[in-house]
């Protein structure tokens, strides 16, 4: 399916996002102490689906002046040049694919109760489960570890659920309950003992339209609903920031 108007919205403010925030660092001359913002180089990955493509289409594609590489070459850098990666695809809900959450519980009862007593390992008929996906993604979290300079992931919330997990050293079991808002970029940048967290909200649920992605609270398994609040809860003494953006002073990514 296609964006909706408030994901229309949201993919111009992110492309706003992407080249005032992401694709700058601030650079400090040594002598007069005066900062300045310029290009850093920036990649962008997508999935190879219809949503995250409309997403980042209208992020700037502009060539950096020759960038030097830590072994002297350069090259021309094209900031932000796409790369759709089927290994970022939604997980595929087989013969539920394009359903609700209750058209799957109406029509599919006994699939729908399967679920909710395991998420994790639980695989739609003809199609994927939760654990399929992280076989899946080895390779995407091997390219992120090699890879230094940002990387803007327009993905989905399945996705990012697993890639956040992993990087943020959460039990695999819990993975399936990661709070992944919409319309809010997550930055996590790597340090000695796991990632620093931000998070910018480029689009607020008052302005946008109730589109149904959110996936409801009666969908989690009633045993594990407990153990995913108090993930939650134990999180919240180490909560990271959220920021709204002032396009007229962007932050630094």
């Amino acid at each position: 399916a296609g964006l909706t108007d408030a994901g229309h919205e949201y993919a111009r403010r992110l492309a706003d996002f992407a080249h005032n925030v992401i694709g700058m660092e601030v650079e400090k001359d040594e002598e007069t102490g005066e900062e300045k913002r310029i290009p850093c180089p920036a990649r962008l990955w997508t999935s190879t689906l219809r949503r995250t493509k409309e997403t980042a289409a209208l992020i700037k594609k502009e060539r950096i002046s020759t960038f030097k590489w830590d072994n002297g070459d350069q090259v021309d850098w094209i900031q932000f040049q796409g790369r759709a990666r089927r290994n970022l695809d939604e997980l595929y809900a087989g013969v539920c694919d394009g359903l609700t959450y209750k058209e799957i519980e109406a029509k599919y009862p006994d699939e729908f109760a399967r679920r909710q007593e395991d998420k994790l390992t639980y695989r739609y008929p003809r199609g994927e489960s939760y654990m399929d996906v992280t076989l899946r993604l080895e390779n995407v979290v091997l390219d992120i570890e090699r890879t230094r300079e940002p990387i803007l992931i327009v993905g989905h919330q399945g996705i990012h659920r697993l890639l956040y997990a992993y990087f943020m050293g959460l039990p695999r079991d819990q993975a399936p309950y990661v709070s992944i808002p919409l319309n809010t970029v997550i930055e996590l940048t790597p340090h000695a003992y796991g990632c620093e967290e931000k998070r910018y909200l480029l689009l607020s649920k008052e302005e946008m339209m109730k589109d149904g992605q959110d996936e409801p609270v009666t969908s989690m398994p009633t045993k594990q609903r407990q153990a995913a609040e108090d993930v939650r809860r134990e999180g919240d003494s180490v909560k990271p920031q959220t920021y709204t953006i002032d396009p007229m002073n962007p932050p630094s990514f």
